[in-house]
């Protein structure tokens, strides 16, 4: 396909929204520069599972240039998006070069907010990458390796104390699968100390936790998490972070493995846009997702901050991809000389897992909890995954675990960070 001569999508960010849009325009006459930080789309959603050891990188993650590999319109870039000139519609990459564009979309996502202390991220690291999981997964890891070597029970129970700082969905299934694995997957494997004895705390500064679902839904998610052995301490704000543990007001916890799921900011990128940002960061746009006073602008995914029925679109994977379909629909209508549509959310619900048979999940009018939840959720998130190898490869690993407990990624590699002790 000649393309030389088409106008020029540029997209910043390969996660969900920007790989939708890409994929949307595959017959366009268009072409294609698509731009990220790393070289690979990642399925957020079942990134818990690489940070507790439950799946390998590859079960959760494939390379963009293997993804639109037959896709001839588009090419990818390995590079970070620094600015946006909008006057003359071209951005700016941090090693210097610059892109021209037609269209631009923006899908640079989030990430973790620590509200006025950024410090606390050295000692409570989030989880939005493949590499935060890493540090998850090494961090915890190396918590019970040095348990068993301590020799003084005050010292080895801090190292034993694990605490999730968020309620959300992220804080639930951390929390969740490091009691099973404390319970389940390390017994028997240690001699000097016990793994069943840690203690896995999930602070949540609001009254409840999983928020956003209905209380009930809440509720039962709260017992559920207690029969694994979480402790859940609610309407309580963590007050600091250090390498010793926490406070909470007036109370210190000890634990050396502090894991932070509690908020995110949108993408810095939204600032070099000069225009309206609400209180999270995130970018104010028209009805049909575009930047005011710039039609040839789009902004999707984390980035963008749409109201709908007088509630704001959720920053989940769903939304994202539906605002990439919808962007990549409304080019293709502006270059026949059409007005796009404005973008509708269809919200199909809301799912959380909690851990071994145990789930949440809201649907409108139908709401599921227990091990339904839990198998409705493990069909959801398998169906998709991109590509047959990955959804085979996962299912195989989760009939695995679920029957025998084990988690096949418990490696400890990289290098040690200040929070590892």
């Amino acid at each position: 396909m000649q393309t030389e001569n088409y106008p020029h999508v540029v997209i910043i960010g390969g996660g969900f929204g920007g790989l939708w849009a890409a994929r949307g325009l595959a017959t366009a006459k268009v072409r294609i520069s698509l731009i990220d930080r790393v070289n690979h789309h990642l399925f957020q959603p079942l990134l818990y599972q690489v940070a507790t050891a439950g799946l390998s990188m590859p079960d959760i993650a494939a390379p963009l240039r293997h993804i639109l590999r037959r896709q001839a319109n588009a090419t990818v870039l390995l590079n970070e998006v620094s600015a946006i000139d909008k006057a003359n519609r071209r951005v700016r990459c941090v090693d210097g070069s610059e892109l021209a564009y037609d269209f631009l979309i923006v899908a640079s996502g989030a990430r973790h907010a620590y509200f006025g202390h950024d410090d606390w991220a050295e000692f409570a690291p989030g989880l939005k990458t493949l590499d935060d999981a890493l540090v998850i997964r090494r961090r915890v890891l190396t918590a019970f390796e040095r348990a068993e070597a301590e020799t003084d029970e005050t010292r080895r129970a801090a190292w034993l104390n694990f605490v999730v700082i968020g309620g959300g969905p992220t804080g639930v299934e951390l929390a969740g699968t490091l009691a099973e694995i404390a319970r389940h997957t390390l017994r028997r494997e240690f001699r000097r100390s016990n793994p069943a004895a840690a203690r896995v705390l999930l602070v949540e500064a609001g009254p409840r936790v999983l928020s956003a679902l209905p209380e009930e839904l809440s509720a039962k998610a709260t017992r559920q998490l207690q029969r694994l052995g979480v402790e859940v301490h609610t309407g309580k704000p963590v007050t600091a972070v250090d390498a010793q543990g926490i406070a909470l007001g007036e109370q210190r916890i000890a634990a050396h493995t502090v894991l932070w799921a509690a908020g995110v900011a949108a993408s810095p990128l939204g600032r070099s846009l000069d225009v309206p940002l609400d209180k999270a960061g995130r970018v104010v746009v028209e009805d049909d997702l575009s930047l005011p006073g710039n039609p040839e602008i789009l902004v999707i995914g984390d980035l963008a901050s749409k109201q709908q029925d007088g509630r704001p679109v959720p920053g989940v994977a769903p939304a994202a991809k539906q605002m990439g379909t919808h962007a990549a629909r409304a080019i293709r209508q502006r270059l026949r000389g059409e007005t796009p549509a404005a973008f509708r959310y269809s919200d199909a619900g809301s799912l959380a897992t909690i851990g071994r048979m145990a789930a949440v999940a809201d649907l409108g009018r139908i709401r599921l909890s227990g091990i339904v939840a839990w198998w409705f959720w493990l069909f959801i998130h398998v169906l998709f995954l991109i590509g047959f190898r990955s959804r085979l490869i996962v299912l195989i690993n989760w009939s695995w675990s679920y029957w025998t407990y084990q988690r096949h990624a418990r490696i400890i590699v990289g290098q040690k960070h200040a929070g590892d002790g």
